[in-house]
């Protein structure tokens, strides 16, 4: 059942209709019990009334049956014919039956001396309430069927019960309108989204809308607040890389130009060298930008965990074409005993990014130093290099796409730090930094362990 409004329509149905079946069982119940103490009521009026008239002798003891079929009915429940069905029997305290009324049965109706008592007769229950005349000698038993009490019962009940049969159709469809009507705000929601343009990303109004339904509308304006967020990095991100990677094509293309139509060739091999350099910078650009491309829409980032000190051993061997062009030396220090864990493709991206900035900025014959801890739940991985370092107003912003720092070398493209940080981000860590006493740069990637 997908359908809210079948499915609250269905259950406040159901929830009315339990109600009024319970409703009916009290009602049934209530109804009998009070039929019970005014029928019981009248035959004890009946039986004494009888036992009185002949005492006082103004009626015959043989006629005496028939006049309970006589009774005025002055009680709640007086349905017609019904003082035609109580029955009366007259015995001798010896047991002979000196009369009856022609709706009595001919066994005796009761076998109690006084008081009221249950007795089954011809298969059929009795009510029967007997009184005994010791002045004459009698006993007088007055008693109905139940049979006819339960006609009674269910005459009074299905008096209060068919009306509100008849009823239950017309409550189902005011509550099938009144669950329509509830429903309209959503509706208008579902309207206005649907009218709503591609690009409009603005928030909604939620003020104006129902309690219950407020909590989407708040969602809604925060999943648009994300997607324009994400589309606005989106466009930046689209923007920036076309004019970065603008720079080393046309360097190259200039420098291919130049080789062409040079004099000689020492300028040639310039030109060539130059081209060299260029398409190791857009190399590297196009490979940041799908790696910081790949973290933006996760992908690749759910592969299991790795050895931190594997992750690192295996950057370092991969960069050591870079530390030896640039005349730089790598080393690297575990302090872990290697048992800490992490997701093993965020934390190369990280560890490659950092390293390799590192080795670039450092000056020909430092070392960078790679230093693998342990802070409670925490790894730490610090990168030290000894290069210019990062000014105090670009610490800020060192982080950003695309931003280079003052003093920054030529050929980057601002989006190593960058990629750091959103790996990190994902590993649910940090990246700090700080200035080394004697000139440099410490990096420090902080994450939990996997």
């Amino acid at each position: 059942m997908n359908s809210i409004r079948i499915r609250l329509f269905a259950i406040l149905l159901a929830a009315t209709g339990i109600v009024w079946l319970s409703a009916f069982i009290w009602v049934q119940q209530s109804t009998r019990a009070k039929v019970e103490r005014v029928l019981d009521a009248r035959l004890a009026e009946a039986g004494q009334m009888v036992s009185s008239l002949i005492s006082d002798q103004r009626i015959d003891v043989a006629r005496a049956p028939a006049t309970v079929t006589e009774i005025p009915t002055d009680g709640e429940f007086s349905p017609v014919g019904y003082s035609h069905k109580l029955s009366c029997q007259i015995w001798s305290l010896d047991g002979i039956l000196v009369g009856s009324s022609k709706s009595a049965p001919t066994a005796q109706l009761t076998s109690d001396d006084t008081g009221f008592s249950i007795n089954v007769i011809d298969g059929e229950r009795w009510r029967v309430y007997s009184v005994v005349n010791e002045t004459l000698g009698l006993r007088i038993m007055v008693g109905d069927s139940y049979t006819v009490r339960d006609r009674l019962v269910r005459d009074v009940t299905k008096g209060l019960v068919l009306p509100a049969l008849l009823m239950f159709p017309i409550l189902a469809g005011l509550i099938l309108f009144s669950v329509r009507r509830g429903l309209v705000p959503l509706e208008q929601m579902a309207a206005a989204l649907s009218r709503r343009p591609a690009d409009n990303l603005s928030p909604m109004a939620v003020a104006s809308l129902p309690r219950e339904i407020k909590p989407m509308g708040v969602a809604l304006n925060g999943l648009f607040s994300r997607v324009d967020a994400m589309r606005d990095r989106e466009k930046s991100f689209t923007s920036f890389a076309a004019h970065e990677l603008k720079t080393p094509l046309a360097g190259i293309k200039t420098q291919a130009q130049v080789a062409a139509i040079a004099p000689d060739s020492e300028t040639r091999g310039q030109a060539l060298h130059r081209i060299q350099l260029g398409v190791e910078r857009a190399d590297r650009m196009v490979k940041q930008l799908l790696a910081l491309a790949s973290l933006d829409t996760g992908d690749g980032t759910s592969d299991g965990t790795c050895n931190v000190i594997s992750v690192v051993k295996a950057v370092v061997s991969d960069l050591t074409r870079v530390a030896t062009d640039n005349h730089v030396s790598v080393q690297m220090d575990d302090r872990t005993d290697g048992k800490t864990q992490a997701n093993a493709v965020l934390l190369t991206v990280a560890v490659r990014n950092v390293l390799e900035n590192a080795i670039i900025a450092s000056p020909p014959g430092a070392t960078v130093e790679i230093v693998v801890s342990r802070d409670g739940e925490h790894c730490l991985v610090a990168v030290l290099d000894r290069g210019p370092g990062i000014s105090g107003p670009d610490r800020a912003r060192i982080t950003d796409r695309f931003y280079r720092g003052n003093g920054a070398k030529e050929g980057g493209s601002g989006l190593g730090l960058s990629i750091v940080a959103t790996a990190l981000q994902r590993l649910g860590g940090t990246v700090d930094f700080d200035s080394r006493a004697d000139g440099g740069e410490i990096v420090t990637l902080v994450f939990p362990q996997g």
